[in-house]
């Protein structure tokens, strides 16, 4: 798959990509679109929600756990 050029911005500006979801659990199509997301963005910030509509596996605090283990160079 060819580069896929970053997005436009002002001079001096920095733009941040922000993937949000549930990530129960985080899967290997997850970790692809935040990979692919890194290759493209300066920063992507990855956010762990909860869905009331949703009766999930893991609770929140494991979610955000499971997602930073799997991505290695996470800040959390």
């Amino acid at each position: 798959m060819p580069p896929v050029p970053p997005p436009p911005s002002a001079p001096g500006t920095a733009v941040t990509a922000v993937y949000t979801g549930s990530f129960d659990p985080i899967t290997l199509g997850h970790l692809d679109v935040i990979e692919r997301a890194a290759r493209i963005f300066p920063a992507v910030v990855v956010g762990v929600g909860i869905n009331p509509d949703k009766h999930p596996l893991f609770d929140l605090e494991e979610r955000v756990g499971l997602v930073a283990a799997s991505w290695p160079t996470s800040p959390a």
